[in-house]
């Protein structure tokens, strides 16, 4: 194992899925590979971390360069055990995915995918997450491979700045090409079905819908994914609003 590259790989579909066995296959090409994903779907997480029960971590699989596990927390919670309790040293590189549906636009605040990789850019590891726009448990994953293996080989070769990582989305199909763009605007409008248990109790679910507030840009992910490109999408950790700012301190504060 001397001289190989380590790469961390989680997800917030779960050990399962099928989007993560396609990463992996991808991944084991670079270098030895290290998986803890959750045992279950935990999408929706965001940067969550688990405060109020325990944790558990179980062996998954183990093979030659390759060892994986199970655990029963978040996707942050996954990268936070692997760097205490699994590694040795930081890993070279840190993967998410691949997510069964996008993480574009706003959606990039509420993803477990991206809760993951930002967690590995707050520990200065190259980080990135992979996204293709098909919920369907079986979806066709071939095409995010060529594509993917792109991303990750010039991540390796130039590295990333401290503090950015990549949020990488692949559209249904056979996209044309790869387009570096900037995060696009819009927001979810929730709308709650509300129904009844038998007892008689309400309570609602979720079936919000995107609502694109782009107004026509063309340099966002939400317009190049439409068009058939993968969106490549560098993002900071860092949420200051540094104009604002100079803005502030005029403000009649003390």
């Amino acid at each position: 194992m001397t001289g190989r590259r380590k790469i961390l790989i989680s997800n917030d579909d779960g050990i399962h899925a099928k989007g993560l066995a396609a990463l992996v296959e991808i991944a084991k090409e670079f270098g030895d590979v290290l998986v803890v994903a959750p045992h279950m779907p935990r999408s929706g997480m965001s940067m969550a971390i688990t405060v109020d029960s325990p944790i558990r971590l179980n062996k998954f699989e183990k093979s030659a360069h390759f060892e994986s596990y199970s655990c029963t927390g978040t996707p942050v919670d996954c990268v936070k055990i692997a760097f205490d309790k699994l590694l040795d040293k930081d890993p070279d590189l840190i993967l998410s995915g691949i997510n069964h549906g996008s993480n574009s636009s706003v959606s990039v605040h509420y993803s477990g995918t991206m809760g993951a990789i930002i967690e590995g850019c707050i520990h200065d590891v190259p980080s990135i997450g992979f996204s293709l726009l098909d919920y369907h448990p079986d979806a066709d994953f071939s095409q995010v491979k060529e594509f993917a293996r792109k991303i990750i080989l010039e991540t390796l070769k130039n590295g990333l700045p401290r503090g950015t990582c990549l949020n990488v989305n692949v559209p249904k199909g056979n996209p044309k090409g790869i387009a570096i763009c900037r995060q696009g605007n819009g927001r979810w409008v929730e709308e709650f079905d509300q129904r009844t248990d038998p007892h008689n109790e309400n309570y609602y679910w979720v079936t919000g819908y995107y609502q694109n507030m782009d107004n026509g840009s063309k340099d966002t992910d939400n317009h190049v994914l439409t068009e058939g490109f993968v969106s490549v999408v560098p993002v900071k950790i860092d949420i200051t609003n540094h104009e604002q700012l100079e803005i502030l301190k005029s403000w009649n504060l003390w």
